[in-house]
């Protein structure tokens, strides 16, 4: 890869930690699976047939409508990305929203040879705006890459919003990818963009954020037929067959453990509150999320990543995500911000750990000189 992630090679490298904020999806989910006699031969060209409807009953949509993989959400947007951008060479160019998740830019410029930014504005709340796309946008624009909610504000998109998105979409004709891995947080509040734009929308998502599933590396999207075709004639050309076991485990889940997956997601309920109310109580200001376990933080310091790295990980035994890996604008030196994105999916909600964590937050906060 051309273009590998900071983020990822800095997440993987920091030491073992006691209190740890950087997670953005919940663990420690435990689900005692029966699949009985199960025949371990069997792969499908197309999916499993079961989880599909499963799957396209959740969103309802049509089973034809979902492609789903063992590569997680990351590997189906790394495939959707590279299919699109291989599809029609015409289309050489991608949007990708800025500030946004590193992974998803270093995608696009690893298979488009021009990106360019649609910015979401701190003072607009990080929302969408159309007439900007219309701007940037060309008649060689092949997709806008999103997420939603937003990546790492966590700004909401209603479909009123997508809708204008789209529109200019469907006048130069690109896609609308929308990463919504943490809108599996609340799908009430948050339908899909697919259901929005059928035509024009690529939809990719995962439970690992939301349910603690990040073992399973299940990995969905949602698009119009001819695209979910080309998908699975990708995978075959590739590598092959998706795992079926991974889709027979996600179709129990689906079909019988639905209350035991959103029971478990209710334990960080308490945990978001009580650390709002930490937030408000240190008058540190951030982004309200109301979708998700994590929170876009402004310190009282001038670079977070240095306070990470050279005081809150050694002195305190603790790191949250520096947000300076959220802010490449149009190369990849690393810039200063204020700015953290604290999340919760690694704090155990059954035992006490969230206050002293928040306990030591607000030492390390203290104690640094180097503002």
């Amino acid at each position: 890869m051309k273009h590998p992630s900071s983020y990822l090679d800095w997440y993987v490298h920091v030491p073992k930690i006691r209190h740890d904020f950087r997670s953005s999806g919940i663990a420690d989910f435990k689900y005692n699976i029966n699949l009985g006699e199960t025949d371990l031969s069997i792969n499908y060209a197309h999916g499993n047939p079961e989880t599909a409807r499963l799957l396209a009953q959740r969103y309802n949509v049509r089973a034809e409508n979902v492609f789903i993989s063992s590569e997680g959400a990351s590997g189906q947007n790394a495939r959707i990305i590279r299919y699109l951008a291989e599809r029609n060479r015409k289309k050489n160019e991608a949007i990708v929203e800025y500030p946004t998740y590193e992974p998803l830019l270093r995608l696009a410029r690893e298979y488009f040879p021009h990106v360019k930014r649609l910015e979401r504005k701190e003072k607009e709340d990080y929302g969408l705006d159309a007439d900007a796309l219309r701007r940037v946008a060309s008649e060689k624009t092949a997709l806008l890459v999103l997420t939603n909610p937003h990546a790492p504000s966590g700004a909401i998109s209603n479909a009123n919003d997508l809708k204008e998105v789209m529109t200019v979409a469907r006048e130069y004709g690109f896609y609308v990818f929308c990463d919504e891995i943490y809108a599996e947080f609340d799908r009430d509040t948050l339908p899909t963009a697919f259901s929005v734009d059928p035509e024009s929308t690529i939809v990719t998502t995962s439970y690992s954020k939301a349910y603690g599933l990040g073992g399973l590396k299940l990995g969905i999207a949602l698009a119009d037929r001819e695209l979910v075709d080309g998908l699975y004639t990708d995978v075959l050309n590739t590598v092959g067959n998706s795992p079926n076991i991974v889709q027979l485990i996600a179709s129990e889940l689906l079909a019988k453990g639905k209350q035991s997956l959103e029971t478990h997601k209710q334990k960080w309920a308490f945990l978001k509150k009580l650390t709002e109310e930490w937030l408000n109580e240190k008058s540190l200001e951030y982004f309200p999320n109301r979708v998700g376990v994590t929170y876009w933080v402004r310190l009282p310091l001038r670079d977070a990543y240095k306070w990470t790295n050279e005081h809150s990980i050694p002195r305190y035994s603790l790191a949250a995500v520096p947000g300076t890996f959220f802010l490449f604008k149009n190369g990849y030196k690393l810039s200063e911000s204020d700015r953290v994105r604290l999340s919760l999916g690694n704090i155990n909600p059954n035992e006490p750990t969230l206050t002293d964590a928040l306990e030591a937050f607000e030492k390390a906060l203290n104690t640094y000189k180097g503002f």
